[in-house]
């Protein structure tokens, strides 16, 4: 091993020299040259030298001459491919009784040597597939296989010879595994022809007609076809199923076999009835309407109803739900089929949003989130369409439509596309996590519906989570309607992958400057009236709640500064990095909860101070005043928003709002009710520490309406126990 480590050393520091390998501008690379090549294939020879009577460590170094090989492109003398060629064979023909491996990798190194010497390598498996040696044909299948897997294009031109050869190999395949192998070499050769078809404009050889590939195709066809009654293997099953459907495709392309691929068709349907694992049917079903597509050929209306209908039936399957994989194939089967038939396909996916059963609606949603996903020109230009339909089932009460929908929001959104204006897809991600949360607070559901709204909730966070606000239109799509959510209650849940796409957003308009109009928050949409005062600073004082809310709301606050009140840019620079560093490194159990209100309603205070505005901080005790209506009786945030709401009135200068305010609270309050007593006294005396005079005269005023009657009456009158907060 020590001598292949420093043939390893010594071609790494060739490098691709050697070789005939591109530049950046097409040509060849620098440096390559006889002597190069030469040194190429030096490092080849000693490779195989290597090989000579060396029965451990045969596999390793047939991997390194197949990476060797396949890491240059230089043409080789004659005779080092001959001996390449031959020392593969010999392993491949079992002559030393090389185990599998040892026969895959000389399988694979023959594959890399076709990077360069395709026709040598295309014509010796040929010969050796003719000639009907039963021991070593798996692995020459298996190299033909490979062979038009990675060289679909330049294979082509040997695609009669090796089909014919290949329905030789079909028609003696004594075994489950030579069947297999057969038919996997079968499918890359046809799937090489599709795409010739598709690209023949890049080819260089000359062009080759459609009659003349589909000729050998026919009669194989009718063996695999044969083949399929007599293999009860699900793995030949599978590899059966593949050949059919590239073959099936091939056909498409000449007019005289387009009716017997029609045919076949409907035998391949049939086929989800028969087989365990129905992903094989959908992956070769992809594979022909791939084919069709390229063709641009109409497709009979019973073959369209019929593809409809078992694609559909498959994704509404609740018996036997298909897997990730499969669900994939087949919304990749509808994107194709919307392609081949638009109009039809839209019609069919509108009855069964509008008439269908739920397992209807959700696989009709998720094939249109595939139909955006797939970001075809054809598909993009029906977006609206396309939202409009999603949006007719956007009230359905069942949590799998419900979560489809938004599957298909979180896809619109991330397109950047125009479809999202068709309506506020925004609003309904936010309004159903605030569905979501009413449910689950009723108490009222069973142990599986509760999970169904735990689900829903997690996967609005993960639709606002995901958001890439570069993507086209997404920015203007998002500004101003994300500051509606940042601090009503029944989205707390959200705040923090909320505040970290508004982040984005600021960090985005930040790098791009105010010259581009499209990211610049000022230039796509005012901020709504009263919209300033929604500062989230409520939101920090449970901060680990939520996956971390406090941080969350106070790196939004960093972010934007300008939007809130432009004078207090500066203070928060230095400020809220403090806030944030105290709550580093602590816990939900660790944090010393009244130390951290201290802070917080300190930095309230000093904000406003900074602000100075009298009509701005009426506004904010206005939002508090709002606020603590909407929040759960007994919560921290409730306790915490009387206080700000005292410190708020503490620094308005309107002393006439100042009076009026704490009347209300006043009167208002139930004072059966230990927190409001409570809540209502820190108004009073936060209030009391600017304005007094006028506190005083309030309690004075609010006590001269109790002395017609007891006061202990008075008191329990004023509100009763069932009163659950302050009306905003």
């Amino acid at each position: 091993m020590g001598a292949l480590r420093v043939l390893r050393g010594f071609f790494a520091c060739v490098g691709r020299r050697p070789g005939p390998a591109r530049g950046e501008d097409g040509g060849r690379a620098a440096g390559s040259g006889p002597a190069a090549t030469a040194t190429f294939a030096a490092v080849v020879t000693s490779l195989l030298d290597r090989l000579q009577g060396v029965e451990d460590g045969r596999a390793e170094v047939y991997r390194e001459l197949e990476s060797v090989l396949g890491r240059d492109e230089s043409r080789l003398q004659s005779s080092v491919v001959d001996r390449v060629i031959a020392v593969a064979f010999e392993d491949l023909q079992a002559a030393q009784g090389a185990t599998a491996a040892v026969r895959t990798d000389a399988s694979g190194v023959l594959v890399a040597l076709a990077r360069s010497h395709l026709h040598e390598v295309v014509s010796v498996l040929q010969g050796h597939l003719k000639a009907r040696e039963g021991t070593s044909q798996e692995f020459v299948l298996i190299a033909l296989r490979d062979l038009a897997a990675r060289y679909a294009l330049q294979c082509v031109p040997f695609a009669e010879t090796t089909l014919s050869a290949l329905r030789g190999a079909l028609s003696e395949a004594g075994s489950s595994r030579l069947l297999r192998a057969a038919c996997g070499a079968v499918e890359q050769w046809c799937r090489g022809i599709s795409t010739y078809f598709r690209q023949r404009e890049k080819c260089a050889f000359p062009g080759l007609g459609a009659a003349q590939l589909c000729a050998p195709v026919c009669p194989l066809l009718r063996y695999v076809g044969r083949s399929w009654r007599r293999c009860q293997e699900e793995e030949v099953r599978q590899a059966v199923l593949g050949a059919m459907g590239a073959m099936m495709g091939v056909l498409l392309h000449a007019e005289q076999h387009r009716q017997r691929a029609w045919e076949q068709l409907l035998w391949l349907l049939q086929q989800y009835r028969d087989v365990r694992e129905p992903l094989g049917v959908t992956t070769s079903l992809s594979c022909f309407l791939e084919a069709v597509v390229g063709a641009r050929t109409l497709v009979p209306r019973a073959q369209l109803l019929a593809i409809n209908a078992a694609v559909h039936q498959q994704l509404c399957d609740e018996i036997e739900p298909p897997s990730p994989q499969h669900r994939a194939e087949l919304c990749r089967c509808a994107v194709l089929q919307a392609q081949i038939c638009p109009a039809e396909t839209i019609v069919f996916l509108y009855c069964k949003l509008r008439s269908g059963s739920k397992a209807d609606r959700v696989a009709a949603v998720e094939v249109l989130q595939a139909l955006v996903r797939s970001d075809a020109a054809e598909t993009r230009e029906k977006l609206p369409l396309f939202a409009k339909l999603v949006q007719s089932v956007c009230g359905d009460a069942a949590a799998q439509v419900r979560m489809a929908v938004l599957r298909f929001i979180g896809e619109l959104l991330r397109s950047g596309a125009p479809g999202c204006s068709a309506w506020d897809v925004v609003a309904h991600v936010f309004s159903e996590f605030s569905r979501a949360s009413g449910r689950l607070a009723s108490g009222s559901l069973c142990a599986v519906e509760a999970r169904e709204e735990r689900a829903v909730q997690r996967l609005c966070g993960h639709v606002l989570g995901t958001l890439d606000v570069s993507a086209g239109g997404v920015a203007k799509l998002l500004w101003p309607r994300l500051l509606r959510y940042v601090v009503p209650a029944q989205h707390a849940g959200m705040l923090v992958p909320l505040c970290r796409c508004l982040c984005a957003l600021a960090e985005r308009q930040e790098s791009a400057g105010r010259e581009e109009e499209e990211v610049a928050p000022e230039a796509l949409e005012p901020v709504e009236q009263g919209g300033e005062q929604k500062v989230p600073v409520v939101a920090a004082v449970a901060p680990h709640a939520s996956g971390g809310r406090g941080a969350a709301a106070l790196q939004l606050l960093q972010a934007l500064p300008s939007t809130i009140h432009g004078a207090v840019g500066a203070r928060w620079a230095a400020e809220i990095p403090l806030l944030l560093q105290h709550l580093a490194g602590t816990t939900a159990s660790s944090l010393h909860v009244a130390e951290w209100e201290s802070l917080l309603l300190k930095f309230l205070r000093t904000s406003l101070e900074v602000i100075g505005s009298e009509a701005w901080t009426v506004g904010l005790s206005r939002e508090l005043s709002q606020q603590l209506g909407s929040s759960p009786r007994l919560s921290w945030e409730k306790r915490f928003l009387y206080k700000a709401l005292g410190t708020a009135l503490a620094a308005c200068g309107c002393l006439r709002h100042v009076q009026e305010q704490t009347l209300r609270y006043l009167r208002e309050a139930n004072y059966l009710e230990l927190w409001q007593a409570q809540g209502m006294i820190s108004v009073v005396s936060r209030c009391a520490e600017s304005h007094f005079q006028l506190a005083l005269s309030s309690v004075k005023a609010f006590v001269g309406t109790l002395k017609p009657q007891k006061s202990s009456s008075r008191l329990g009158s004023v509100r009763s126990p069932g009163h659950s907060g302050a009306v905003g």
